[in-house]
């Protein structure tokens, strides 16, 4: 009995020994104001219509029809995944043959030039150096990167979506 005692003395003196008030820590940050780099400066989201009509423009350079910008507006706005709609539409107009793009992009032409201009035409605005470093470098080691895929990754980026 007394061992019994002995051992339940020692158990309640180990709870109330764990039991132990939190420390709080306060950590002192300097606020950081934290913006996207490239000076792209861009918050306005496009609208649909927007969106669909630009893209077109893009491609196609000429204006897209009226009951054809209807249909995908309307696809659009009923189409619950917004992102994947809009791949969707790029990847048809990328596809399509009437499409204006670049042939191909070599590794003896001159690809900077090549990247220079596809952000002028997609993003309104010339690469910063490192994307047109990291640009280059992807065209060039990569023999599967042509042009269609390089206007996909402009155009299905946040950067795209923004004016």
């Amino acid at each position: 009995m007394k061992t019994a005692t002995v051992y339940l003395s020692i158990f309640f003196l180990m709870i109330i020994a764990s039991c132990q008030k939190e420390k709080s820590f306060l950590y002192e940050v300097e606020p950081v104001d934290v913006t996207q780099s490239g000076g792209s400066g861009k918050n306005n989201v496009k609208s649909t219509t927007e969106f669909i009509s630009i893209a077109y423009t893009d491609i196609f350079a000429t204006n897209i029809g009226t009951s054809y910008l209807q249909a995908l507006n309307i696809v659009y706005t009923a189409f619950g995944d917004k992102k994947l709609i809009e791949d969707r539409i790029i990847r048809s107009f990328l596809n399509d043959p009437a499409a204006i793009i670049p042939a191909s992009v070599s590794v003896s032409g001159d690809t900077t030039l090549f990247v220079v201009n596809a952000y002028k035409k997609i993003y309104n605005r010339e690469p910063n150096e490192f994307e047109k470093y990291y640009s280059v470098q992807l065209i060039r080691n990569n023999p599967y990167m042509n042009a269609r895929v390089i206007y996909y990754a402009l155009m299905t980026s946040d950067e795209y979506r923004y004016y």
